[in-house]
């Protein structure tokens, strides 16, 4: 697998905070080509919600106790990753308190401590943790995104919400041009990824499952959530095997 530095993003994030903790130089960026660099502005400027607009921001405002001192995104979440990845991470919605406040993708939350452990188990990140923006990672191979681009209330986005978010997961899918396998946590990303293959009917979802779609694998997981991790339902095994099922049908 080529190793991609991750160059691209935050601009916005240090124009639009108060930015006196936060590096602008020395962040994790997504690596992209300028049409995934636009994609990415066209996301952090949407606006098309108003219930999650207005979540993301009140969420920003009153924050948890424990990041009472941090300086929130609160705004729609871009893709993260390798331009050339053929591996994509689809999840459900960014995090209120994860990617909602620290700006990026799973990370600074309990789904993405799972989520890139088992992505650096596989040999798709570079290291096991994300923390925040200015934590080193890098993604190899690999693309993480989500479903529907803004924290939603209740973690639960509605019909519509996806419906008015999806030509953005469209366009990823259609500029990640080796992407060929997608990785579903939850059964509401694999609804997403197959409305937007057309994939008809909509097949069950189950752990471990792979579904086939044109050109895609899609490999369906359950979603790292505190409600999966903390019963057991998800195990940290059945999500390292989802991911060496995900590495092994990448490189067919």
């Amino acid at each position: 697998m080529a190793n991609h530095q991750n160059k691209s993003w935050f601009g916005a994030f240090c124009a639009s905070h108060d930015t006196h903790k936060l590096s602008c130089d020395a962040v994790s960026r997504p690596a992209g080509s300028p049409t995934l660099r636009q994609l990415e502005a066209q996301v952090h400027d949407c606006e098309k919600c108003p219930r999650l607009v207005k979540w993301c921001r009140k969420v920003a405002v009153e924050k948890r106790a424990a990041y009472r001192d941090d300086v929130y995104w609160g705004k729609p979440i871009s893709g993260f990753g390798d331009k050339n990845a053929r591996i994509i991470v689809l999840g459900l919605a960014p995090g209120a308190h994860g990617a909602n406040r620290t700006g990026r993708v799973f990370t600074g939350d309990r789904s993405g401590d799972w989520l890139y452990r088992a992505m650096h188990t596989a040999g798709l990140a570079n290291q096991p943790t994300s923390t925040d923006v200015n934590d080193g990672l890098v993604l190899n191979d690999a693309w993480v995104t989500a479903a529907v681009k803004c924290a939603p209330p209740q973690n639960k986005p509605t019909p519509a919400e996806r419906v008015k978010c999806s030509p953005f997961l469209q366009r990823e899918l259609e500029l990640l041009t080796q992407a060929k396998v997608i990785v579903c946590l939850g059964a509401f990303a694999l609804q997403a990824a197959c409305d937007e293959l057309g994939v008809k009917p909509r097949p069950k979802f189950g752990h471990g499952v792979v579904v086939q779609a044109g050109k895609y694998s899609l490999v369906c997981s359950y979603h790292p959530s505190q409600q999966n991790t903390f019963t057991g339902k998800l195990t940290e095994k059945m999500l390292d095997d989802v991911f060496t099922k995900a590495v092994r049908l990448a490189n067919k």
